[in-house]
């Protein structure tokens, strides 16, 4: 498969020895691995080359590449009269240069970092990271969405906890919250009050604060669970083309959304050892990192069936659902597969009264079990919740039940 990709546009070869040779091999067997097409793979593998010319010529060290280096062959490329160096190409070429100078820092050739350098963390918010990890087992994703508005508070009132005082905790926290809507004005309260109490926990601030941030108001069972008619549901599992990689993909990824209630986030986190074909289990690890296990019914085993058969890329990952074009990866996160339902209800004509497309058809299967008949306890196990409290909001969408309870008005005449 190597030889295939093998397409050079300059002599780097015979210009820089076996040693450039070998990691442009390299680098064609990685296009390869990674499910490129033959044309894309010969375009950065000419890129490669050319970058590594380039270099070459300016007597730069392979080993001191670096982000900027690429950016400064993308403006070379404006100027440069080589053959098959077109305008049109420059952004391919550029792209092809930071592909191999990746591969080149995947195998040691290169230690720099190849992003460009990102804003250090404050020494506090590292600490208050390790502090979560070790004291409270916080997972990455929730100390990340607890990183930004813990920077604006030492932003706003000083990075030093000696100086933190009610009225510049509230008024910073009353400022964030005008700003935003309801989640995130109490994502924001969340992370403070927790940032607070690790500086307490370290003795760097006075115990007294932690009663400093207000709540955000919430009523308990105030808001109506947003959900679709099952009409609605088959039309967008049907939208799925099932003669492509993508639509079979997709249409397990919605199967297991609309009938096992799964959150998205579950869907990202699936792997192959997840799935027990013998004794027709699926096993998730939900939120919390609690493991559960859910069967694997026959409309949706056939459906991974089809998709790990003929759909999924064959590419070492253990991760369940892979991205369907090159370079072949796991789907990066519950909002990958938010956006994938999301195409899927477009496709279908399916209004979304709400956001987060995924997890509105967690709500429909829940609500669909309720108007079935089933109780809120069998729906809670389904949905995986903690408590029965969690599930009693679907109560207020039964409609079949809520009328036999249903007293007419007093001053209302009955025909």
């Amino acid at each position: 498969m190597t030889t295939r990709f093998s397409a050079p546009s300059v002599p780097v070869q015979e210009s820089f020895g076996s040693r450039v040779g070998l990691w442009l091999q390299g680098f064609a067997c990685e296009l390869n691995r990674a499910g490129y097409a033959a044309m894309t793979a010969r375009r950065h593998i000419r890129a490669a080359q050319h970058f590594m010319h380039w270099t070459d010529r300016r007597g730069i060290a392979t080993a001191t590449l670096n982000e900027s280096f690429v950016e400064k062959f993308g403006q070379y490329l404006h100027r440069c009269r080589c053959p098959h160096c077109g305008r049109s190409l420059i952004r391919i070429k550029t792209n092809g240069a930071r592909l191999f100078l990746s591969y080149l820092h995947d195998v040691g050739v290169v230690s720099a970092t190849l992003s460009k350098t990102p804003t250090p963390e404050p020494l506090l918010v590292t600490t208050f990271h390790q502090w979560m990890r070790q004291q409270r087992g916080t997972c990455s994703a929730t100390l990340h969405s607890y990183t930004f508005p813990i920077r604006e508070l030492l932003r706003h009132i000083g990075d030093d906890p000696c100086r933190f005082d009610a009225q510049k905790l509230r008024q910073f926290v009353l400022k964030s919250c005008r700003q935003s809507g309801w989640a995130a004005a109490k994502k924001c309260t969340t992370a403070v009050r927790m940032f607070l109490r690790f500086l307490i926990a370290e003795g760097r601030c006075p115990a007294a604060l932690a009663a400093a941030i207000p709540r955000v108001a919430q009523w308990r069972l105030s808001s109506l669970p947003r959900y679709l008619q099952s009409e609605d549901i088959e039309r967008i599992i049907a939208s799925c083309d099932r003669a492509t990689a993508v639509g079979r993909r997709d249409r397990a990824i919605l199967l297991l959304l609309a009938r096992l209630a799964l959150r998205a986030g579950d869907i990202a986190m699936l792997d192959l050892k997840d799935i027990d074909w013998e004794q027709a289990w699926i096993h998730v690890s939900g939120k919390g990192r609690r493991h559960t296990r859910l069967p694997l019914t026959q409309e949706v085993g056939d459906a991974l069936v089809a998709y790990l058969q003929d759909g999924r890329p064959q590419i070492g990952i253990d991760k369940l659902f892979i991205r369907s074009f090159a370079p072949y990866r796991a789907l990066g996160s519950r909002c990958t597969v938010s956006a994938i339902v999301a195409r899927a209800m477009r496709r279908a004509s399916v209004t979304c009264p709400t956001r987060g497309a995924a997890h509105l058809l967690r709500h429909s299967q829940a609500s669909s079990m309720l108007r079935q008949g089933r109780s809120l306890q069998e729906i809670a196990e389904v949905l995986r919740h903690r408590s029965i409290q969690t599930t009693e909001i679907y109560a207020k969408v039964d409609v079949t039940s809520l009328e036999t309870i249903t007293q007419p008005w007093p001053e209302v005449e009955l025909c």
